[in-house]
């Protein structure tokens, strides 16, 4: 008798009962993590689409490939809103910021 494998939603469920479920703690700190990869996902897609390399954009706002790379990084947690504006408006973006209710999980 050959047994079927669980499904990828079987095992989200499991980690999320097993580390979060019951656990506030641990719940905003993965939605902190998610809202800093949100971030530099979005630097690193903008900055790519416009064609420019670390260096190219850091010299456009005035600072360094390094500040760029870190900003791009998921686990950066010190993301500025100047910063983010200085981006925005080198790549003729703006920011937005939006606030949304918190996702409760039992």
């Amino acid at each position: 008798m050959t047994r079927k494998p669980k499904n990828l939603t079987d095992a989200v469920e499991m980690i999320h009962r097993r580390y979060f479920k019951g656990k506030p703690e641990r719940l905003k700190a993965l939605e902190e993590a998610r809202a800093d990869d949100e971030v530099a996902q979005k630097i690193f897609e903008l900055r790519t689409k416009a064609g420019l390399t670390h260096a190219q954009l850091a010299k456009v706002i005035g600072t360094t490939a390094s500040v760029i790379c870190r900003l791009e990084d998921s686990d950066y947690e010190g993301h500025s809103l100047a910063m983010l504006r200085r981006i925005a408006g080198a790549l003729n973006k703006r920011v937005e910021i939006r606030f949304v209710p918190i996702r409760r999980t039992a």
